[in-house]
């Protein structure tokens, strides 16, 4: 690491302040001498840094606890970070409901809402039902607009880097969609547009399945399954941010179309909505043959479509998510073919956060954002005491 030796005080300011900054937001309550040592930096320059985060209204004295006070007469100065100071949305926007999660600067989630939506609904109607869901989740919370830091929002279809829906064939009218300039224009902060695939995965790594792995694919299986994959724990959304889209694998054979793989006659299977497919599944459930035989079809693409992707980043994990998650015996079938295609088969679990998981990575997405303006020069250097 290297050596800052002054010549650029106004950096060495930011540095010690993220230090500081981020030892406040680890450490509970800590007190000065706590801050001086879990940093290693000096009492007054820990002190000046303290007095100047109270300013900006990131950290406040915090209460010293009875015990202490009896053991030590006048207790130390103990101070926390402020997670109140700011606020984060984490936004889903689905076929059939649109959801948002709201938290502190810490990620805690103080509150969240949803909204069911028509699968046939417009993009403008959808995004009306997006505005007043968060509307509602900040009425109902009592924070503030402007007390908003980021927004994180996960949506189907390929999404490039300033939000703009490249190709979304889940959603009416969502191709060519600028969601992220569309949902700017309702908020003073930035707004961070992701694949939905993408953000589950994130969050998966962040609070659910793959916390203690950091080469993953999370597979959000639906009728067009889609996924993420996280490799050494970074995002990898590809060039163009398309990777994952393993729902176009089927146009590499004839006639593998969901509405031919789940039909249960001679015709593809219309309309193709959930509604329909869970029918199948409980007539197979029930015993009937042909249902049998539709479900085993698609769980077999779904296998070689998750297939093709461990064979290319060569995951430790595989988490499924989506509605087809709940379905009876999908993972033994997925663990046993992985084991015959694969080199080496990655272990396969279900999401632990089930339908919040896309909610929560866009989360996550915001709190990375808010994070990096917080914390962008910690580590860099080594700053002198």
């Amino acid at each position: 690491m290297g050596q800052l030796t002054g010549g650029d005080p106004s950096l060495l300011r930011r540095i010690n302040s993220a230090v500081v900054l981020h030892a406040l937001r680890g450490a509970g309550s800590p007190t000065l001498t706590d801050l001086t040592r879990i940093t290693g930096l000096s009492r007054p320059t820990v002190e000046g840094v303290v007095e100047g985060l109270f300013e900006a209204g990131l950290v406040v004295e915090a209460q010293a606890d009875e015990g202490e006070a009896r053991r030590q007469g006048r207790p130390a100065r103990r101070f926390r970070f402020r997670a109140e100071a700011g606020h984060l949305l984490g936004v889903e926007i689905g076929p059939h409901r649109v959801s948002a999660l709201l938290s502190g600067l810490d990620g805690r989630i103080i509150g969240a809402g949803s909204r069911a939506v028509s699968e046939t609904a417009g993009a403008d109607d959808r995004l009306d039902q997006v505005r007043t869901v968060i509307a509602d989740l900040l009425r109902r919370t009592g924070v503030a607009r402007s007390s908003l830091r980021a927004v994180g929002v996960g949506s189907p279809g390929i999404v490039e880097a300033d939000g703009t829906v490249r190709l979304g064939t889940a959603l009416p009218e969502w191709t060519g969609l600028a969601l992220g300039e569309r949902l700017r224009r309702s908020f003073r902060c930035p707004v961070l547009v992701e694949n939905d695939a993408n953000a589950a995965a994130v969050a998966e790594h962040w609070k659910g399945a793959a916390t203690e792995s950091d080469d993953i694919v999370f597979v959000l299986a639906g009728l067009s399954p889609g996924a993420g994959a996280l490799i050494g724990g970074r995002l990898h959304r590809g060039y163009g941010g398309a990777a994952g889209e393993i729902g176009a694998l089927h146009l590499l054979g004839r006639d593998v179309t969901p509405e031919r793989l789940l039909s249960t006659t001679d015709t593809p299977l219309e309309p193709l909505d959930e509604h329909a497919v869970a029918a199948v599944f409980a007539q197979a459930r029930r015993g009937d043959p042909d249902a049998q035989a539709a479900v085993e079809r698609f769980i077999q693409r779904l296998v070689h479509d998750v297939a093709a992707l461990v064979l290319a980043l060569d995951p430790e994990l595989v988490v499924i998510g989506g509605w087809a998650a709940g379905l009876d015996g999908v993972l033994d079938p997925l663990r046993g073919e992985l084991a015959r295609y694969c080199l080496r088969p990655p272990r396969v679990t279900l999401s632990l956060l089930g339908e919040a998981a896309v909610a929560t990575g866009a989360l996550r997405l915001a709190l990375d954002h808010v994070e990096e303006q917080l914390f962008a020069v910690e580590g860099t250097v080594t700053a002198r005491r």
